[in-house]
């Protein structure tokens, strides 16, 4: 059914709404271009303010690896132990080791300015490989399925990628199938109303495959343009949780054999390397299309963003750079790159 007003809400949780709805309606950057910004702040300011923490350590801890008689490989170990503690993961720091050796051992780069710069340019251009447009324009309609373990700020995510394509003219719909979780249905109801956008629901411990099929009839009637779909925050360690997820997927083909269009995975940054197994976990049930980092802010280890992109060559689409409700992003990887070098 399609959700109404609800009549008794929970105080605590509007409140908690009220507050991070506060901006709702400033100007946000177009999703198909992300590189522009928006005329409250850019993507690389808030990218800054939300990075400082890992920024201010890297590269004061960057700066003092060309100490006075450092040799080229005590140097070259400085490095990896520094870009492993900033979360890049131990894997693709070896992959900027075999593009910087060369060059710290020819005396090409000899000053921590020089390093920055390179290891900043390499960033930047190993992420512009995943650039892609996402898949908004489909006929009738796109769907969006959303994933992630609970905890991560998955709807509320969800009711804010919905706000920001409604700002680039986007009708779009929310889909409940968080069934198990009863606060899940009544935050994304909430969010629904704040935004004017319809929210598909079913009843508490109701199959989330339902939901979803339900969803998908309803926004062809009502010629939706994007329908997302919030789906249970389950445990990526439980198989039979996971198979759930596959499950709404089959029903959305049986209903639209290209959909999704977009599968989503939400990850807490703060979480680091756990964020890559949870990731790899998601992947070879869904087949994932994009992640979306949060609380990069709260985070001295953001460059477990870069990591988990390397780790798994997947697009980050989206980033939040703190709790207000336009505080989430398209990301860029320019504006990352330059803020995760960014000398506090």
């Amino acid at each position: 059914m399609v959700f109404s007003l609800f009549k008794k809400k929970s105080t605590r949780l509007a409140d908690q709404i009220e507050k991070e709805s506060e901006s709702v309606s400033v100007d946000t950057q177009s999703i198909l271009n992300p590189v522009t910004e928006s005329k409250e702040e850019s993507l690389y300011d808030r990218l800054k303010r939300g990075l400082s923490r890992t920024s201010g350590g890297l590269v004061a801890s960057l700066r003092g690896v060309f100490g006075q008689g450092a040799g080229h490989e005590e140097i070259l170990e400085e490095i990896e132990a520094i870009l492993i503690q900033a979360d890049l993961g131990v894997k693709t720091t070896q992959r900027l080791l075999d593009q910087v050796r060369p060059l710290v051992e020819t005396n090409q780069i000899r000053d921590s300015t020089a390093l920055i710069e390179k290891l900043r340019e390499l960033i930047q251009k190993q992420m512009s490989l995943h650039v892609s447009p996402l898949k908004l324009n489909e006929k009738p309609f796109s769907v969006v399925l959303i994933a992630g373990i609970n905890g991560v700020g998955k709807t509320t995510t969800t009711a804010k990628i919905g706000n920001l394509l409604q700002a680039t003219g986007k009708k779009c719909m929310f889909a409940a199938c968080d069934t198990f979780r009863a606060g899940a249905v009544e935050q994304l109801g909430i969010w629904g109303e704040r935004l004017n956008i319809p929210v598909i629901t079913g009843s508490e411990g109701q199959d989330p495959a339902s939901v979803a099929f339900e969803a998908m009839k309803k926004a062809q009637k009502e010629d939706i343009d994007v329908l997302l779909i919030d789906t249970a925050g389950r445990l990526h360690t439980q198989k039979n949780l996971m198979e759930e997820l596959g499950k709404i997927q089959r029903v959305i083909q049986k209903n639209m054999p290209a959909a999704p269009h977009e599968i989503f995975l939400v990850l807490d940054s703060i979480t680091g390397q756990n964020a890559v197994h949870q990731a790899r976990m998601f992947h070879e049930m869904l087949k994932l299309t994009g992640l979306v980092m949060t609380k990069l802010d709260g985070t001295a280890k953001g460059g477990v963003v870069f990591g988990i992109q390397e780790e798994l060559g997947l697009p980050i689409r989206f980033v939040g750079v703190g709790e207000k409700f336009t505080d989430l992003q398209p990301f860029d990887p320019q504006s990352y790159s330059q803020a995760l070098f960014e000398e506090n």
